[in-house]
């Protein structure tokens, strides 16, 4: 990934994008090596208990772990692949979504767990804000094309 002969808006377009999926994919990274650094304590915030709630907590940081796969290809070239881009924009919809639900079921008994879940609802939303920002910026057409790694022109994003 070169900045250097970067003057045009598709390419200023492509970087600002790759700002954005980093944010987003750095999130995530953060999210899930807490999770593994500490699973006693975060097995606690939800509500879990001893070596199953930790086990728990592990299983999901290594699904945190798994699902930034199409993140790092979007980050990558995000107008090469647009296709990672919208995976993550779909995936990161579906967590918003379903975190929403889940915190909608959980009792106001469990307050510390509520915060848990409402901490992954606002970050899972503002990621998607960011991607929906990434896609429409490698979407917007320019009068410029960006010249790929390999020498071949790619389209405007």
């Amino acid at each position: 990934m070169e900045i250097k002969n970067c003057h045009s808006i598709g390419c200023l377009k492509l970087w600002v994008a790759r700002l954005l999926i980093a944010a987003v994919l750095g999130w995530n990274l953060q999210a899930a090596i807490f999770l593994l650094a500490n699973p006693a304590q975060s097995a606690k915030a939800f509500a879990l208990a001893d070596q199953p709630g930790e086990t728990a907590v592990i299983g999901v940081a290594i699904l945190f772990l798994m699902w930034q796969v199409p993140y790092l290809f979007a980050l990558a070239h995000p107008l090469r692949f647009k296709l990672s881009l919208i995976q993550a924009l779909i995936m990161q919809a579906i967590g918003l979504l379903g975190e929403s639900l889940l915190l909608s079921r959980i009792s106001p008994d469990y307050p510390s767990l509520r915060v848990s879940i409402t901490r992954f609802v606002i970050f899972d939303a503002a990621g998607l804000v960011l991607l929906l920002a990434a896609l429409l910026l490698v979407r917007l057409p320019s009068h410029q094309s960006i010249k790929s790694t390999e020498g071949a022109v790619l389209p405007d994003p």
